[in-house]
């Protein structure tokens, strides 16, 4: 059982650190640079590229058919691509990284598992596998969902700042697209994931998409309730003709009270939540140190007198 335990854990940090470093050299989104680096680019090394992408993305395509094709496969890649994308992993190969890890490590664990179960019975064996591969895909997925909650956590942080110099740039003359991308240039060293965001937008309405679609896009990938608002603010607000810059200069100051109100949630929570280690660790510790040196002397006393003289 021990074994058990210390592969387990050994597992589970594999997986952590294999996540960490897949985001560490996960190269940033920059829509603009890589539309001027297509347009600049010559006809033939285009052609080049879009050969080489064609005969990589048929071996990548038959890869996810395989995996699709297994039991609740297709349901998995659906899941994992959906919550790839909420993460901020938006890159044309980070659904097959993805996988691949997944089902490396859930290798990793059924033989481990198997190693371990070697000398017991089938039906151990048999449990061991079992909990091998449940462990394999889940877990995977609970850091995937991790970075999904980090990723969400840096947009919210980002975008009462954001709101509010959006409006404030409006406010000079610019049109949306133009406010938007100054706002995303501006932003790209405080606020790098919602710069990006908001930069993708803007290319997507550059290239013939409507508004509307694309900020639908944004709320689908951010899956953020006040960017949902935010899009709703600024299509309403496109389509009646009504001042935008008043109108996020107001959402501003509502998210920053909502960002306060949420942070003295949080310290009036800080009091109930420290009881239980209090309770659990410290009030014992001190308990020992307070207690154990008189019930010594007690006893010491008591070991004495009735010692015979």
């Amino acid at each position: 059982m021990i074994y058990l335990l210390f592969f387990l854990l050994a597992g589970t940090t594999l997986t952590v650190l294999l996540w960490n470093a897949a985001e560490m050299v996960q190269p940033e989104e920059n829509p603009l640079g890589d539309r001027l680096d297509e347009l600049q680019s010559q006809a033939l090394v285009s052609a080049q590229r879009a050969a080489r992408r064609k005969s990589t993305g048929r071996g990548v395509d038959r890869f996810l058919d395989v995996v699709g094709k297994m039991p609740q496969g297709a349901e998995w890649l659906h899941n994992s691509e959906r919550l790839l994308h909420r993460a901020g992993f938006r890159r044309k190969y980070a659904l097959v990284v993805h996988v691949v890890l997944t089902l490396l490590f859930v290798l990793l664990l059924t033989s481990l598992m198997w190693w371990v179960e070697l000398n017991n019975p089938v039906t151990s064996k048999l449990i061991g596998i079992i909990v091998a591969l449940l462990l394999g895909f889940l877990l995977p997925n609970i850091v995937l969902e991790r970075l999904v909650k980090r990723y969400r956590r840096k947009l919210q942080e980002a975008l009462p700042d954001t709101v509010d110099l959006l409006g404030i740039v409006l406010g000079t003359g610019l049109a949306l697209d133009q406010a938007m991308m100054r706002v995303s240039e501006e932003m790209q060293y405080i606020y790098p994931a919602l710069a990006d965001e908001f930069g993708t937008v803007v290319m997507q309405v550059r290239a013939g998409q409507e508004r509307t679609t694309a900020f639908q896009q944004l709320v689908r990938r951010t899956g953020l309730e006040d960017i949902k608002s935010l899009a709703a603010m600024i299509v309403q607000s496109e389509k009646f003709g009504t001042s935008l810059a008043q109108a996020l200069k107001v959402y501003a100051d509502a998210l920053r009270t909502r960002r306060r109100l949420a942070a003295e949630a949080a310290v009036g929570k800080a009091g109930i939540k420290m009881l239980f280690p209090i309770v659990i660790f410290i009030l014992p510790v001190l308990f020992i140190i307070t207690l154990v040196p008189g019930l010594l002397s007690v006893l010491q006393d008591l070991k004495i007198l009735g010692s015979p003289r």
